[in-house]
């Protein structure tokens, strides 16, 4: 036998010999269970032969006997509470097989290759990431629900057709959408090999009633201390959560040991499918990771505080990687792939399952609404510098002046003089000239809170909890950070009201000022320099090179 087949058995040996302890933790607390229940018994039966008797044994008999109806009532209790509570759930994007023939085609052929079992249904994160995960569960099997569109569908205990009920054994295969669009079809073949490989460890009885087990406690437990959970609830439920976490904490060790033997079985399997093509494969990973955590914060979160959600975040990832392929030296070679059949050539609907997927990044890394509406609409690539960057620069504009016309008048008129005050960027520069702009960075941090806490709440999907975002992308903005946003957009509505320049798109640092044609990347040390040492000159010069004139007015919104 093989080194990496040798590997292989024993990764599966030991995930099998970790099951059993995780199922020999379940035995024994069912047994500690039982033990009051079998001394009833003995009780009961040698008092029915006569064999004891009297006053004390009478009293202990019946001791006994309700103190095992009372642990059978709990265990009882704490049983239905694991079987019933539903394990969490991965907010995916469901793909039915006729909605991806060909890469359920992929799937099942690599699953033939690897002789394990074909996952029962493949569905998409917008993350870099893949994996099994198991969907067996009733409680998973819900109806239809909001968010569910045809062939595919938001999921968050949404059902969408063509996706299989319980009744099969193998999980779910998530893939992460950025893949589909980046990678290559052999590239992503070589990156699921060791993925769909799992489903073979994950079909022995031991291992998926071990996992079930686990999964259930962890269910057990955030059920028991979960927010929303009523009064009479909470206290009736109040011993469950800390038997739950004893168990859970008796078989975690054995749990994290059987995945990684699991994982291990996996990739010494897969190694005999595209093992070469995997490791290049691999470097594209890292790559598309970077390149959607720059899309997302760089680009995407832009738009989604502007009330609009980019539709098309997996075909941006592209011209993210392939700008970034441009830049950096470490990348060169990579856009050369781009001649190849991309993966995403794999569903019948790109355009749709990329929409999908942006509405649900937007919705768990911005806690966006489930559903597009009047303040909540889609944007194209094509037109994110007008709807997208335009606004955003006036309506921080428009607020920069709204709070220095709070601090000229006390009563926010926002004149001189009976004057009105014109929103110039002269104006912004004289007020931070030789001053630090403490006064003013905290009116706009004040004033963006208040905005913030007047938005209508977010509906959530009840499997997903009240926590939403469920992963935000950045820390909320100091003052400082959002004086320099503001003061950045007031100088760019100049350039543009004034200059000619025009708002752009840069594929990896977002929002982008144009002069004829050409990214400025310069004006940020210059506004930093006026922020933090009042020092006005190296901002001035700059603007006489582009042909700004800060004494005339903006447009705001």
């Amino acid at each position: 036998m093989s080194g990496s087949g040798m590997g292989g058995e024993a990764g599966a040996r030991s995930a099998r010999s970790r099951a059993l302890a995780v199922l020999r933790v379940r035995s024994r607390a069912l047994a500690v269970a039982l033990l009051p229940a079998a001394v009833a018994v003995v009780l009961l039966v040698a008092d029915a032969q006569g064999r004891i008797g009297g006053g004390g044994w009478d009293a202990a008999r019946w001791a006994v006997t309700g103190a095992a109806l009372a642990v059978l009532l709990a265990a009882a209790a704490v049983a239905a509470v694991i079987v019933r509570a539903r394990p969490a759930l991965s907010p995916t994007v469901d793909l039915a097989e006729s909605s991806a023939p060909d890469l359920y085609r992929l799937v099942r052929d690599l699953a033939d290759r690897l002789d394990v079992p074909a996952p029962s249904a493949i569905a998409l994160t917008p993350d870099c990431d893949s994996w099994l995960e198991d969907r067996t569960h009733p409680a998973h099997s819900l109806r239809r629900g909001p968010g569910a569109r045809g062939a595919l569908g938001i999921r968050g205990g949404v059902r969408t057709p063509g996706v299989r009920r319980r009744g099969d054994e193998a999980p779910v295969l998530v893939i992460g959408s950025p893949f589909l669009w980046w990678m290559r079809v052999g590239e992503l073949r070589a990156i699921l090999a060791p993925v769909v490989a799992g489903t073979g460890p994950s079909a022995h009885p031991d291992i998926a009633s071990a996992r079930r087990f686990v999964r259930g406690l962890d269910a057990a437990v955030a059920v028991t201390s979960g927010s929303g959970v009523g009064r009479v609830r909470r206290v009736l439920l109040g011993f469950v959560g800390p038997i739950a976490r004893l168990l859970l904490r008796g078989c975690r060790t054995h749990a994290a040991e059987m995945e990684r033997g699991v994982a291990a079985a996996a990739s010494e399997r897969a190694q005999t499918v595209d093992y070469g093509l995997r490791i290049v494969a691999q470097e594209q990973v890292g790559l598309a990771y970077a390149g959607w955590d720059r899309l997302l914060t760089r680009v995407a979160l832009p738009a989604w505080r502007m009330g609009r959600w980019p539709s098309r975040l997996d075909a941006g990832v592209v011209s993210a990687l392939t700008e970034l392929s441009r830049r950096d030296r470490l990348a060169e070679g990579f856009a050369s792939r781009l001649g190849e059949r991309p993966a995403c050539d794999l569903l019948e609907e790109p355009g749709a399952a990329d929409e999908a997927a942006s509405l649900l990044a937007a919705r768990l890394f911005h806690g966006g609404p489930a559903e597009p509406g009047p303040d909540w609409s889609p944007v194209d690539w094509q037109h994110y510098p007008e709807e997208v960057v335009d606004r955003k620069w006036r309506a921080e504009a428009s607020r920069l002046h709204r709070v220095l016309d709070g601090m000229d008048e006390p009563d926010g008129a926002g004149a001189r003089g009976g004057e009105p005050v014109a929103p110039t960027l002269a104006r912004v520069m004289e007020h931070l000239a030789g001053q630090d702009g403490e006064a003013l960075a905290a009116g706009i941090a004040a004033e963006v809170a208040v905005e913030e806490a007047s938005s209508p709440p977010r509906p959530t999907a009840e499997v997903w909890g009240d926590c939403v975002p469920l992963f935000p992308l950045q820390p909320p903005r100091t003052g400082r950070e959002l004086l320099a946003d503001h003061v950045t957009a007031m100088v760019c509505c100049a350039a543009v009201d004034t200059a000619g320049a025009a708002p752009g798109l840069d594929w990896l640092d977002g929002p982008a000022l144009l002069v004829d044609g050409e990214r400025r990347g310069d004006l940020s040390s210059r506004v930093l320099t006026l922020l933090e040492e009042g020092d006005v000159e190296p901002l001035r010069r700059w603007l006489v090179g582009v042909g700004v004139r800060p004494e005339k007015p903006v447009r705001l919104v």
